[in-house]
Order: C-alpha cells, then structure tokens, then sequence
C-alpha cells in the first residue's frame, strides 16, 4: 500500500500522550495514528448502518404503502 506523508500539529500535552500510548502499544506512532483514523471510520460507518436502519424502521409503512410490497420477481403488486 502506498503511503501519504502527513504533518499535524497538536499541542504539546497530546504529543506526549500519543507518544505515551503507541510505545504502551509497542507500536510506531504513525502506527497509532493510522489505527486511530481507521477507528475512527469505522465508528462513522456503523453509525451511519445505525442510522439508515432506525429510519427504514420508522418509515418502512411510508414506504410500502407508496411503493407496495415487491415479489421475488422484483415486480409491484
């Protein structure tokens, strides 16, 4: 995999903090960033599923009485 070069800038107390947890992790801090943006993803994503599944739960009558119930064939009733 290709990998981009970042440069960010944090204040001093969360360099140290960042610094701290990826050594506890025995991991490089790009390591631990990287694993944090990919937490952080998935977290936006299952908050997304969360989401789209509470609205087609609310609206699913709304929907079936505009659109109908469709058949295996994929066909309206």
């Amino acid at each position: 995999m290709t990998k981009k070069q970042l440069n960010v800038r944090v204040d001093a107390t969360t360099a140290e903090i960042a610094r701290a947890r990826a050594e506890q992790e025995g991991i490089s801090m790009n390591q631990y960033i990287e694993k944090l943006v990919q937490q952080d993803m998935g977290e936006t994503g299952r908050v997304f599923l969360d989401a789209a599944a509470q609205f087609m739960k609310e609206y699913e009558a709304a929907f079936l009485a505009e659109f109908g119930e469709h058949e295996a064939t994929g066909r309206r009733r």
